[in-house]
């Protein structure tokens, strides 16, 4: 059993807006849990398509295509993003409060770990 993968339509880059019609999400690049991610962002709505950088669950930055700094890069670049309600890419679906308790969470505990953290 396989699935063959749908050819790319067009590459995505920071910034890029997905224009759906009704309603038109920015392209965030999203590295650290994998170096190719994104997340979608509403402004109007406050809505975050996440994927696999910020869920309510253990974040993963453990893996062979992880690289903790740019995790922690991306997170401070999304941490004052006036999100409503954040969809990820695992677990439910949460708002505004968790989000920054989340976000805010990981960079403690790898500052206690001794990472640097440095500003986007």
């Amino acid at each position: 059993y396989g699935i063959l993968p749908a050819p790319a339509g067009r590459l995505l880059d920071q910034g890029d807006v997905v224009d759906l019609g009704d309603r038109a999400f920015e392209v965030i690049h999203t590295p650290g849990h994998s170096p190719g991610g994104i997340a979608l962002y509403e402004n109007r709505t406050g809505i975050l398509l996440s994927g696999d950088i910020i869920y309510d669950g253990p974040l993963i930055d453990d893996v062979y295509h992880s690289v903790v700094d740019d995790y922690v890069a991306t997170l401070l670049r999304m941490r004052d993003l006036h999100v409503s309600v954040v969809h990820g890419g695992h677990f439910p679906s949460f708002g505004r409060v968790r989000y920054r308790q989340l976000v805010d969470e990981y960079l403690a505990q790898k500052r206690q770990a001794g990472c640097h953290l440095r500003q986007p």
